[in-house]
């Protein structure tokens, strides 16, 4: 640390004679010290792992983590316990390539990575609690969501903007926001009565089926952001290619008539010039 100090020309820590207190600077530099550290330790064990040869090594954002691909892979598990695992979920686009056997991101139709498969053709669709459909300011028509707050994430703001025009009301005409960097979080803040959110049919699939959260207004966009599977530099032959064809079943099964889509197939898209971002969540 006394190194790390030196190099910064900054103290980070008060040292006193049995314990140590972070500094205001060290305050400032832990969350980044932090997240290298983590770096660190997943590419440390993503390089082991990688020596052994049946592990394979996943990245991939952590909303579709923690939501269809964290299924997808216990039900694999169960069937397959002598591979191993090693999922690790991002927020912000990492260069994992070199250390995973897959690489999932999601991308907008426009920045769609090269060489690789599209899991499914995605859709927006506009999300609100039970609650908002009951009572004497249920939402009745469109308009009635204006009255809401629009949980928004990070970087996804066309969203609302596609849903709006959907819905032929102007987006313009709503002034209260939420707004958050994850998916996930925006889902909670939605389920918990927050306002309404607009976001993937993939994603929000799980708060559907558990009753969380419904359609106020059967209309469905399709959505410019789409997920793709790549592959990384490593390779462990047929057990790389097993998992490889599971995750592909599962996605056609998860998304029924939405095949994966080759990288050279030509998918339908909103008008471009539209700005890109390399937020995975």
């Amino acid at each position: 640390m006394r190194a790390l100090e030196q190099y910064l020309g900054r103290q980070l820590f008060i040292r006193y004679p049995r314990s140590l207190m972070l500094t205001e600077m060290g305050e400032a530099f832990l969350p980044t010290l932090r997240q290298a550290l983590n770096q660190i330790d997943f590419a440390t064990e993503s390089v082991l792992a990688a020596a052994r040869n049946r592990t394979v090594v996943i990245s991939c954002p952590t909303s579709l983590a923690e939501n269809w691909l964290a299924r997808c892979i216990a039900n694999f598990s169960r069937q397959n316990p002598e591979i191993e695992i090693l999922l690790h979920g991002t927020i912000w686009e990492e260069r994992t390539e070199q250390i995973a056997d897959f690489v999932i991101t999601i991308r907008r139709y426009d920045n769609r990575p090269n060489s690789a498969l599209q899991l499914w053709g995605d859709r927006l669709i506009l999300l609100c609690t039970p609650q908002f459909l009951e009572g004497p300011n249920a939402f009745r028509a469109p308009e009635d969501v204006l009255k809401a707050n629009w949980i928004s994430v990070h970087g996804r703001q066309e969203l609302w903007q596609d849903m709006a025009t959907a819905l032929g009301i102007d987006a313009a005409a709503n002034d209260k926001r939420l707004s958050t960097n994850s998916t996930n979080i925006a889902l909670e803040l939605a389920a918990n009565g927050a306002g309404c959110v607009v976001t993937t049919l993939s994603l929000a699939r799980t708060y559907m089926e558990r009753g969380l959260l419904v359609e106020p207004f059967e209309t469905q966009v399709e959505s410019p952001w789409n997920y793709y599977l790549s592959e990384g530099q490593t390779s462990k032959g047929a057990v790389v290619k097993k998992v490889r064809e599971w995750i592909l079943a599962e996605a056609q099964s998860f998304m029924p008539g939405a095949l994966p889509i080759h990288p050279d197939a030509h998918t339908p898209s909103p008008a471009a010039g539209e700005a890109n971002s390399v937020v995975d969540f």
